[in-house]
């Protein structure tokens, strides 16, 4: 069987997480890796023992090779424009980690380079080819609660850096030159964890029919030094559903998402990583659903976009995210951020 050739520009920790998917893969070879950072450059040639002439120290001569099919751009978020475009330029097909683009302007420059190019363009959400995730829409689709009424999802952490003083947590003062901190980088609780419960509200409506609009009609928001680290909004979808959401860097929100209907409730304890293996429905008679975790989480987006590359197919299959979706996901995006 023929394997799909990835290659991955931006070296940080998640694509270390999803390098290291690949040994559980049928259909995608890691064939290359491009960075800018020497150490980590030969660091992960020799983890994932890559053949040294598909390692470059320049992200182009990487888009550039033949022989990688997929690039996944795992860079800083500031960056995802630019290096979208550049493999735009080269028909390199492009997975680009969460969020797609900075903001509205951008995403929409991306779909008009692609309206007239048959270029493989997805964004990575790891959870949505997960068996949880299926399992959920199955359950919604045999009409386990009935029609859809509104959701919530949280997440959230408190990753805040602290220090504790005779029993009394003191709040560190935030360093900008972290990514997550810096404005300028695409930082900020809405971008980075705000993305995830923004797409799952999307495809979770989209169950029910088509959505033409979405609204905030409520948002609450921290700012820190210029960022963005706590926020809350109420989503009113045009198909009357409706989405509440949370995201955070300074309360421990968990992963949790309660989908409800009006004969029932799906909860989800482990929204994005699955980790707890179980789902439950609540209904007159509460069931708990097994889910088989199985293997590292990245395996499943591999694999689903491996495939449709081999079929010559341009965009992911349902539940996979297509330039559409990821155009008013980013909408939902800048207007919470306002």
């Amino acid at each position: 069987m023929r394997k799909i050739n990835w290659g991955i520009i931006g070296l940080g920790n998640v694509a270390n997480r999803f390098a290291g998917a690949f040994k559980f893969s049928n259909n995608a070879k890691l064939l290359g890796i491009a960075s800018k950072n020497l150490n980590k450059l030969n660091t992960f040639r020799e983890k994932y023992l890559l053949d040294e002439k598909y390692c470059f120290n320049n992200y182009e001569e990487l888009i550039k090779c033949k022989d990688v099919d997929i690039i996944y751009i795992a860079l800083p978020n500031s960056l995802h424009h630019k290096w979208i475009l550049k493999c735009i330029d080269y028909n390199k097909k492009i997975l680009v980690e969460k969020p797609a683009t900075l903001n509205f302007k951008e995403i929409s420059d991306v779909q008009n380079k692609l309206r007239d190019k048959k270029i493989f363009f997805t964004e990575g959400f790891m959870y949505f080819f997960h068996p949880q995730t299926f399992k959920i829409l199955d359950l919604i689709n045999k009409n386990t609660i009935g029609t859809l009424v509104s959701m919530e999802s949280n997440i959230g952490s408190n990753i805040l850096p602290s220090f504790n003083l005779f029993g009394i947590e003191i709040k560190k003062a935030i360093k900008k030159k972290k990514r997550l901190f810096n404005k300028e980088l695409g930082g900020g609780v809405i971008l980075d964890l705000g993305s995830y419960v923004v797409s799952f509200s999307t495809l979770i409506a989209s169950m029910i029919a088509n959505f033409n609009k979405v609204e905030i009609i409520n948002k609450t928001k921290e700012i820190k030094k210029g960022i963005d680290i706590d926020s809350y909004a109420e989503l009113k979808f045009d198909n009357g559903f409706k989405s509440t959401i949370r995201a955070s860097f300074t309360k421990d929100l968990g992963n949790k998402s309660i989908i409800t209907g009006n004969l029932g409730q799906i909860i989800i304890e482990d929204t994005w990583f699955a980790s707890s293996s179980y789902i439950t429905i609540a209904k007159d008679i509460t069931k708990r659903v097994e889910i088989n975790n199985g293997k590292n989480i990245y395996i499943h987006e591999i694999e689903n976009i491996s495939d449709c590359i081999l079929q010559n197919k341009l965009k992911q299959n349902f539940p996979g995210i297509k330039i559409e979706n990821i155009v008013i996901n980013m909408k939902i995006l800048e207007d919470w951020l306002r």
